[in-house]
């Protein structure tokens, strides 16, 4: 039975806070009566539903793009895959304006390196485990995985620090049992201006991989959060959510703060990859 999970980024219009927890509630209820998880995948309480496989199939884009991302890792020749959220699918924007135009930054550090993009805007901790637990790491064989996810958990689902962390850990658990060849570069949720709450959480959610990955070999954990500061302090020129119509808080990197993104994360994802470093 597929599951449904408002898109955090366009839905619940309107709702108060409040009525947001209770719509949770209510369909946290509903998980626990219908959740049948695939034998030898990450599973959770049903209650905790950032580490609960949930689906937007609700959604025509959503539904589209994960039919074609099946259909892309069919073709095979998969030896580094992206996972995550509007940030990871923003690779494939092209320009102009020349600040979205992230093409020929992809092509500079991944291109040749056979890497597929796994990106879906607006997806949780919750949906990315079910894209992994139906089609998206079956038949392949990456030698790397690039996760970035859990800035949409702060969204309009408001979940905690400790659910996103239990989010993410399920997301790891998935990938070490269905690709356990493959190794994993995981990404600190990125600073944002959302609010002083998602400030809050989003530093303690990186606290918290940091004290649970930062010292082993896999997943190799890093956190990306200085490459958009300057002097301490949110550097918006990276960003280009202000330089929208009508501004809206920085969340999503332009060209030039994904291609630092990219450099930092570089030495250790050519490590994984067993080549050299591009610069």
């Amino acid at each position: 039975m597929s599951r449904t999970t408002p898109n955090t980024e366009a839905d619940l219009p309107g709702r108060s806070l409040l009525g947001r927890r209770a719509a949770l509630r209510l369909l946290a209820a509903g998980l626990a009566a219908t959740a049948s998880p695939s034998a030898g995948t990450a599973t959770a309480s049903p209650t905790l539903l950032a580490a609960t496989p949930i689906a937007r199939l609700d959604l025509a884009w959503w539904r589209a793009r994960h039919a074609a991302v099946l259909a892309r890792l069919r073709q095979g020749h998969v030896d580094l895959i992206f996972l995550g959220d509007s940030i990871t699918q923003n690779w494939e924007r092209a320009g102009p304006p020349d600040y979205l135009d992230y093409r020929p930054v992809w092509d500079r550090f991944y291109g040749g390196r056979n890497a597929v993009n796994l990106g879906f805007v607006g997806d949780t901790t919750a949906n990315l485990l079910w894209r992994m637990q139906n089609g998206e790491l079956d038949a392949i064989t990456p030698r790397a995985a690039v996760v970035l996810i859990g800035a949409n958990n702060l969204g309009r689902v408001h979940w905690s620090a400790a659910d996103t962390l239990a989010g993410i850990a399920a997301v790891l658990q998935t990938m070490r049992q269905r690709l356990p060849a493959t190794r994993v570069l995981l990404l600190g949720v990125l600073p944002s201006d959302r609010s002083a709450w998602v400030d809050e959480t989003t530093a303690a959610i990186n606290a918290g991989l940091a004290a649970r990955y930062g010292q082993g070999d896999q997943p190799v954990y890093l956190d990306v959060s200085p490459v958009f500061l300057r002097q301490g302090r949110l550097d918006h020129g990276l960003f280009y959510d202000p330089r929208m119509t009508p501004p809206r808080p920085a969340l999503h990197p332009t060209a030039e703060g994904m291609a630092r993104m990219a450099a930092m994360m570089e030495p250790r994802l050519a490590a994984l990859l067993g080549d050299r470093p591009r610069v």
